[in-house]
């Protein structure tokens, strides 16, 4: 079980005022609550409960204090391709395969498509 923080400060997105954002998601909610009481993150934060997209938006502050407590570092295209497979799958599945497993969903779905499109 892990709990993953991405980089989404480091874009436009990741605005919010003068503070800089990350997502910060785990494989299960009791996990991804336990960090955030670690860090100093209130429940009440938590976005999205219960459903794929279940996450906290945390400072830079928090995220630095989530890494040093064993938290993972991905990028905004994992964390993206992790929900999406949890939406899938029930599972964020590893990190490192998040992006490729996506791909593969995407070319499967638009080959479902084609093939529709070509059968009388």
């Amino acid at each position: 079980m892990t709990v993953y923080v991405d980089n989404m400060h480091e874009s436009k997105l990741g605005n919010f005022g003068r503070m800089k954002m990350s997502h910060m998601i785990a494989d299960t909610t009791e996990e991804l609550l336990s960090m955030a009481a670690r860090i100093g993150v209130q429940r009440r934060w938590l976005q999205y409960p219960g459903t794929h997209k279940e996450h906290f938006d945390i400072a830079l502050s928090k995220r630095a204090l989530a890494v040093a407590a064993g938290a993972v570092e991905i990028d905004m295209e994992q964390t993206s391709a992790m929900c999406r497979r949890r939406r899938e799958t029930g599972e964020l599945g590893p990190a490192d395969e998040a992006v490729e497993w996506f791909t593969a969903q995407v070319r499967e779905a638009i080959q479902e498509r084609n093939a529709q499109q070509v059968a009388p």
